[in-house]
């Protein structure tokens, strides 16, 4: 997938694979549809920060979260 160009398709995929990594109990409050391509820039760096780690600490964890639900709409 080509992420390199703003779509909502991208936005849409981002989300969940970021939601899937990190194990998400509550992943209504993070649905895909939630986001839109104004933040894509924001979306797109945390997404390749998910996806190059394994693991994540209680509070990293909860800092990608803070940080998703500011980007919300």
């Amino acid at each position: 997938m080509n992420l390199s160009n703003p779509s909502r398709e991208n936005v849409i995929f981002m989300i969940e694979q970021i939601k899937e990594k990190l194990r998400m109990v509550n992943v209504d409050a993070m649905k895909s549809e939630h986001f839109n391509d104004e933040h894509y820039e924001d979306i797109l760096y945390l997404y390749e920060m998910v996806m190059k780690r394994n693991t994540f600490s209680p509070s990293e964890m909860q800092a990608i979260v803070s940080e998703l639900g500011a980007l919300r709409k």
